[in-house]
């Protein structure tokens, strides 16, 4: 795992604002958080986010009562975090009521860490308890490409061959960055790792559905709050299709130790 890049691109700030902000990272947010409330433990559980520096979910889940610890390789200021590897958790067995996985398998290339880190959250949760790991679609680098216009760079289109063939994304040479070292998932595959970890009664989640790619009207579906209403019931009820699975730009696996 390419550390040093994946260190630098969240040193640059991006994922500060951008969940919060507006457009397609608020709905990001908005469907993530309104997965979360259906699924995680009552308040007060101990919560154990694993690569959450920014601390984007820590703080609205501490704010709702929820104990919250973060484990991250560069714990931010202003989270309550210690420095941890999502393959080798420094926490005791069944330390956590839930564990939430919500960055680190974007950045686990090869699939064996991928189910390291799994298996760690699921070593982590007392039996009974909830892991959630979000994804990234293994179609979202090209039709993002689309919409922002990299496909006039000649540089881009071999980064998405080789995405949509393997999986993988790491920026070449030339010094333009598009993203960072990633690897973006099949649908198929999120369930199949989260089991050969020894996790349960797994549900695949699509998170955005298609809609992330109208950019002209989410600013008005995630700024109002009635439309932001309607839009989260709707998605609701399409959330486990597996036709919208493939469209969405993430997908969240939601899973159970025995």
């Amino acid at each position: 795992m390419a550390t040093d890049a994946i260190s630098e691109y969240y040193r640059r700030g991006g994922e500060r604002t951008r969940l919060t902000a507006s457009g397609v990272g608020r709905l990001e947010f908005l469907r993530t958080w309104d997965v979360l409330t259906r699924v995680l433990p009552p308040v007060p559980a101990t919560l154990l986010d694993v690569g959450g520096a920014t601390g984007v979910y820590a703080r609205p889940l501490t704010a709702a009562g929820y104990r919250v610890h973060v484990l991250d390789l560069t714990p931010e200021p202003g989270v309550t975090a210690a420095v941890g590897d999502a393959r080798a958790l420094p926490v005791t067995d069944g330390a956590a009521d839930a564990v939430l996985l919500l960055g680190p398998l974007y950045h686990l290339p090869e699939r064996a860490d991928r189910v390291a880190a799994w298996r760690e959250a699921a070593r982590a949760v007392a039996p009974g308890g909830v892991v959630v790991g979000a994804v990234i679609s293994r179609f979202a680098f090209l039709l993002d490409g689309l919409l922002k216009g990299f496909f006039d760079d000649p540089g881009f289109p071999p980064l998405v061959e080789r995405a949509l063939r393997e999986g993988r994304h790491v920026n070449d040479s030339s010094g333009r960055s598009y993203f960072t070292t990633a690897y973006f998932h099949r649908p198929e595959e999120v369930a199949a790792e989260a089991e050969d970890a020894g996790l349960t009664d797994v549900q695949v989640v699509a998170v955005e559905c298609p809609l992330w790619l109208n950019d002209d009207r989410l600013d008005a579906l995630v700024g109002d709050p009635a439309a932001t209403e309607t839009m989260l019931e709707v998605l609701r009820g399409v959330e486990r299709e597996p036709s919208m699975l493939g469209a969405s730009g993430h997908l969240l696996g939601v899973a159970r130790r025995p």
